[in-house]
């Protein structure tokens, strides 16, 4: 938008904070609704965090890298969609750390989690290998792309099936949070179509803050001559996943321990999706404009998922500052990451 490359660098970084705080201020309020709608809908915790809190507080994501990429600025969407997985796997470690009962993946481990990351993984592998070969382009779109929606769906469909009908569960020990639907007549204070309404709402406040995000990126990269990539992996990536942050600490509060993973998780996966959207409006195959570091990131992403499974799998009560292994690692991916990026 040219009309903010027009505006002195303080204001483009004010613009940017403040489009920030309203993506913080929107997240809030999703935790609690996602919650309440899981209870209506009987999706249970997990799917619903994929689903309404996983897509819609990944809203300003998305829309940030759209913009970047039909702006014709590919380094920013690749970074923002990458950048976010790192971003928001790190954070889930946060939230290990705000909740103080044991560790969150240990009270949270249940098999529609660990699908939630098998998903993931397999999802990130497509615009790998797309970016991996020379670019093919059908209809306008890499074919990579519309693979990665068809997969999404079919893991989102699994999902559902492997909740009602799982062939193995956790066991079950005195931290373990098991997905119970809240029955209680206080939680049906609020109707099912007012609850729709506030999700609308927060979610359309979401997007346009993301798109405000990804105009004052592209209009920093313009004035400070900073790559792209790096804006976009780490400032725009952590602006616009933010939400994920706000609500899984505002979830494992609550007590809604498998939300929080499902947000970050499911969260994660719809960032995939990113990319695909991306490769729709951009000029050309997106996955072409991969640079090392995008590979980098995107294959430091993998990691932290295997690191986030694993911990699901070994379910260590406690560890180093009172989390388990696996999020420790995964603060130390994150960090070297970061450091990976900008150097």
């Amino acid at each position: 938008m040219p009309a903010v490359e027009a505006l002195p660098l303080p204001i483009i970084a004010t613009v940017f904070f403040g489009a920030t705080v309203v993506i913080v201020f929107a997240g809030t309020h999703v935790a609690r609704i996602a919650d309440q709608l899981a209870d209506r809908t009987g999706l249970g915790e997990i799917v619903a965090g994929a689903l309404f809190v996983g897509a819609s507080t990944s809203l300003p994501g998305a829309i940030a890298s759209i913009t970047a990429a039909a702006q014709n600025h590919p380094g920013l969407a690749i970074g923002n969609a990458l950048g976010g997985l790192t971003a928001q796997t790190a954070f889930l470690a946060v939230a290990d750390l705000a909740y103080r009962r044991a560790n969150l993946e240990h009270a949270a481990a249940s098999v529609t989690g660990l699908v939630q990351g098998v998903l993931l993984v397999t999802l990130l592998t497509i615009p790998l290998i797309a970016a991996s070969e020379p670019p093919i382009i059908m209809w306008g779109i890499h074919p990579a792309s519309l693979l990665t929606f068809l997969v999404y769906a079919f893991g989102i469909r699994l999902l559902g099936r492997i909740r009602d009908e799982p062939m193995w569960r956790p066991v079950w020990t005195a931290q373990t949070k098991e997905e119970i639907s809240d029955d209680k007549p206080e939680g049906r204070a609020e109707s099912t179509i007012s609850l729709w309404r506030g999700f609308a709402v927060y979610a359309v406040l979401t997007a346009v803050a993301g798109f405000t995000v990804a105009e004052a990126g592209i209009a920093i990269v313009a004035k400070t001559g900073i790559s792209s990539t790096v804006i976009g992996t780490v400032f725009t990536a952590i602006a616009t996943s933010l939400p994920e942050l706000v609500t899984a600490i505002a979830a494992v509060r609550i007590g809604a321990v498998s939300l929080a993973v499902g947000d970050v998780i499911g969260g994660n996966a719809f960032e995939v999706l990113f990319l695909g959207f991306s490769d729709m409006v951009y000029e050309g195959s997106i996955y072409a404009e991969f640079t090392p570091d995008d590979f980098t990131t995107a294959l430091i992403a993998i990691l932290m998922t295997g690191v986030i499974l694993l911990g699901l799998l070994r379910r260590e009560r406690s560890g180093f500052a009172g989390i388990g292994f696996e999020s420790t690692i995964v603060l130390v991916l994150y960090a070297g990451s970061l450091v990976l990026v900008m150097t």
